[in-house]
């Protein structure tokens, strides 16, 4: 994309329309689905496993939807997502068993899968190097944003028509975020069938050609995303520890996402200005001394505290793994790259829960929480050793990693 065709007023409707309505529908349904589960007859463990099955969906779908995306292109690819969304969740409303909306909700992941990593390969295509770091915050905040808004709008709806309708808001939003996705121009053409061009690289290649980043700075990455997914798990799990309410604790969850949601854009011109390291270390050294902080917490104004502490430094790291994969792809074969990225970051987003789940039985609450904000400083170290220290120096300057 040159410098002088770009344009932030272009390109922000179909660039993060789309993303904002997605999260918009993903969050309407993420707080009913083990309710939905619930009612069809699923234990409480059975339900929690249902409601996992978005994330797995999503982990097992991410080289597939590489392949599609790099055959189809992300146009294609992002109304397929948002259509195959729409018929997860009619699937899930009407579902009369919950072996049905295990299946609805499980295509919902794998739907999730596709049009993120859409979303990602077409800003990186759209924006230039040198805003590529704001470009990519402002993806991960428009899908913060979405995501606070779904629930709120579903909570309106369901006052009338009950846990139905959150998957009305869904089905609604998904609609309209296809609809702006068809709308949007591919950035380049396809080429005519029977036209010689190079044969874009096979996954196994790619994968064993760019090893070194996958193995260090994607080891730092699949860290990160453990720390993040642990965080929604040890809020609630420490605030019901301290006797916290049901009540308080999702105001607490609030005011996070609140915080959360305020400082994105600001980080990524910091990314940009300045480089990369001066946001991955802020991030994931203030993401892990608050998890570090969170045992050592017994009353409310501390605990809040951390939590919000926690929320600054997810928030400063909104598009970090989005940008430090952009940054290390290849031209040739990026789409296959990053869909090995975002399976390292999915592999992070499962291992880090099961990882307190697990101290937590063996050892404490505490010592789960304390350990996965152990990994933050791991996750500094590996940014400090492989990520430049220097300024960008110009404009042009992409900051490679």
């Amino acid at each position: 994309m040159s410098d002088t065709a770009f344009s932030w007023k272009k390109i922000f409707i179909p660039a993060y329309g789309p993303s904002i309505l997605f999260g918009i529908g993903n969050g309407a349904i993420l707080p009913v689905i083990a309710l939905s589960a619930i009612d069809l007859g699923a234990s409480l463990a059975v339900s929690g496993l249902i409601v996992a099955l978005i994330g797995f969906g999503s982990l097992v779908s991410n080289i597939p939807a590489a392949l599609i995306i790099s055959r189809y292109g992300e146009r294609l690819s992002l109304t397929g997502a948002s259509a195959l969304s729409v018929l997860a969740l009619i699937l899930c409303l009407f579902a009369t068993h919950a072996a049905i909306l295990a299946l609805g909700v499980l295509i919902i992941g794998i739907a999730t899968s596709v049009f993120y990593l859409a979303r990602q390969t077409y800003l990186i295509d759209a924006v230039p190097a040198y805003m590529r770091a704001r470009a990519l915050a402002t993806l991960g905040g428009t899908q913060r944003i979405g995501m606070f808004i779904g629930p709120f709008a579903a909570a309106g709806l369901m006052h009338f028509m009950g846990l139905a309708g959150a998957y009305w808001v869904a089905i609604v939003a998904l609609i309209a975020a296809g609809i702006v996705s068809f709308s949007i121009p591919e950035l380049e053409a396809r080429p005519a069938v029977g036209t010689d061009v190079a044969p874009r690289p096979k996954m196994l290649a790619t994968a064993l050609n760019h090893r070194h980043a996958f193995l260090t700075l994607g080891a730092g990455i699949l860290l990160v995303a453990a720390m993040r997914a642990s965080r929604q798990i040890a809020i609630p799990l420490w605030a019901d520890n301290i006797g916290l309410s049901a009540t308080t604790t999702a105001v607490i969850f609030g005011l996070v996402s609140a915080i959360d949601m305020l400082v994105f854009y600001p980080a990524g011109k910091v990314m940009d200005q300045y480089g990369r390291l001066w946001i991955a270390l802020p991030c994931t050294l203030v993401l892990g001394t608050a998890l570090l902080i969170i045992p050592l917490t017994h009353q409310i104004p501390g605990f809040v505290l951390a939590c919000l502490l926690m929320g600054f430094g997810n928030g400063i790291g909104s598009g970090i793994v989005m940008t430090l994969g952009a940054d290390a792809s290849p031209v040739a074969g990026r789409t296959e790259f990053l869909g090995i990225w975002r399976l390292i970051a999915d592999i992070g987003n499962s291992a880090g829960p099961f990882c307190l789940s697990g101290m937590t039985a063996l050892v404490s609450l505490g010592a789960g929480i304390a350990t996965t904000g152990a990994f933050g400083f791991v996750a500094a170290a590996i940014f400090w050793h492989y990520l430049p220290h220097v300024h960008p120096g110009n404009k042009n300057n992409s900051n490679t990693a």
